[in-house]
């Protein structure tokens, strides 16, 4: 088996862990869960929930990642034999979190690759002239492009190859390199964008709305979808994290490391909203325009709010689906890792063949997620179309109940020593966090997390 990799610098290590987080979820979500939901009110929670949930759990990831230094399900085995004198292996009943890390991750890039390759699409869609139109023309053209046997199909399929490319070539020279490309390109765009869509006529009142709280809007639901968000927005439940820190070296800090992350996701999910809602504003269109905001709201919003200037109105369109073509590469750069590194440690093959193991069976997925979508009626799952059901499965049981879990495993089954020893580097490190950490582990996650779980299905 080859050896493993790790990265090789501290801003690799941000910038890699950080590219995981930050996606479609940021850029498309996150500004319409703020839309629907009052606006700075439920950012103000949003990071207050980052701060009990995303943190604390992010940290949880950490820990048995660089402890197993391995893939998902070793290493949480790895983590089981630490605590007594078993010999480590991947059928330890604790493996059964990491091996449903891996499972969910691979049905969740299957899916993410079919909305990433829509967002291939309108980036040439839009390179071409072709999304521009009066507002029913570019509402037919995503309908009829979704439901079309073939066109998206090969964009989801080209979208993982694409992946998988990165991906093959190592830690180092692949997913580090790329992150540090694609991460500071992605910024640069999206304050490119901002500072466009806050200098339209009327702009001024989208920044308000974002910016200034309505408390009046706060109740125990919008509480509950703020952590929610949270959950999503940080790679919760899906093993990338773990995964990820497998390849830390034992110096980083993972305190530190965790806050960075949520500091960077967090701005990019609020520099979204501030390159959205100032242009839906300046020309009157709501700002809770819900998920079809991506592809039928806002190639509206851009031509109509640069009707005046219609060469940057252009210019805004291409890098705005240029923005999220690479906010969804850095997302599945680091889902096709968790596969890749599972397979290729647990076969004992090749690197190259364990990426392709993943690659063939995410686009297998997607052949099919994308096919529900219109193509074939029959592709359905408990009367959802295969995407919204794998979408569904995924966020409504698999993701709560791996990061329910992982808190369980850490939070009363691992002696706290080990996890002390973890968190301050074997004491080289001073931090007065361990105790507030392992009582948000042991109580307050898992309490939030089952919160959002049955607030999913109108519980509570």
């Amino acid at each position: 088996m080859e050896q493993r990799g790790n990265f090789g610098t501290k801003i690799g290590v941000i910038l890699a862990t950080a590219g995981s987080a930050v996606g479609l979820g940021n850029i498309w979500r996150f500004p319409y869960m703020t839309g629907q939901n009052g606006g700075a009110a439920f950012i103000i929670l949003y990071l207050l929930c980052v701060v009990l949930l995303g943190i604390p759990g992010m940290l949880c990831e950490f820990i048995i990642g660089r402890h197993g230094a391995s893939n998902a399900a070793r290493a949480y085995a790895k983590m089981s034999q630490s605590t007594n004198t078993s010999s480590p292996n991947t059928h330890h009943p604790s493996s059964f979190i990491g091996y449903l890390g891996v499972f969910t991750s691979m049905i969740i890039l299957g899916f993410y690759a079919v909305v990433a390759g829509w967002c291939l699409q309108y980036l040439f869609a839009s390179l071409m002239g072709h999304v521009s139109g009066d507002p029913e023309y570019v509402k037919n053209y995503f309908l009829a492009f979704s439901s079309n046997p073939l066109k998206p199909t090969l964009w989801a399929v080209a979208f993982i190859l694409i992946t998988h490319l990165v991906v093959i070539r190592g830690v180092r020279g692949g997913i580090e390199k790329a992150s540090n490309l694609l991460m500071p390109t992605l910024f640069v765009l999206l304050i490119i964008i901002v500072a466009a869509s806050c200098m339209l006529p009327g702009a001024s009142k989208g920044v308000e709305f974002l910016l200034k709280p309505d408390f009046s809007k706060l109740n125990h639901s919008v509480f509950l979808e703020a952590l929610g968000q949270a959950f999503f927005s940080l790679s919760l439940g899906t093993a990338c994290l773990c995964t990820y820190a497998s390849y830390f070296s034992r110096q980083t800090n993972l305190l530190r490391s965790a806050v960075q992350i949520a500091l960077i996701d967090s701005a990019i999910a609020i520099l979204a909203g501030l390159m959205i809602f100032p242009a839906a504003f300046s020309v009157g269109v709501s700002p809770d325009s819900g998920p079809s905001l991506i592809f039928i709201t806002l190639p509206n919003v851009f031509q109509q709010a640069f009707s005046a200037m219609p060469v940057v109105g252009y210019v805004v369109g291409i890098l705005f689906y240029g923005l999220l073509s690479l906010a969804a590469l850095t997302s599945t750069i680091s889902m096709h890792e968790i596969g890749t590194a599972f397979f290729y440690e647990e076969l004992h093959v090749s690197r190259r063949r364990g990426a392709w193991v993943t690659t063939l069976v995410c686009s297998i997925i997607a052949v099919f997620c994308s096919l529900s979508m219109g193509a074939v009626d029959g592709l359905k799952v408990s009367g959802m179309p295969f995407l919204d059901f794998c979408d569904y499965l995924t966020a409504q049981y698999l993701l709560p109940l791996g990061s329910f879990l992982t808190c369980l495993f850490l939070g009363w089954y691992v002696p706290k020593q080990i996890l002390r020893d973890e968190l301050t580097n074997w004491g080289t490190l001073r931090t007065r966090v361990f105790p507030l950490w392992l009582f948000a582990v042991r109580y307050v996650c898992p309490l939030c997390i089952a919160a959002v779980f049955l607030h999913q299905f109108g519980i509570i």
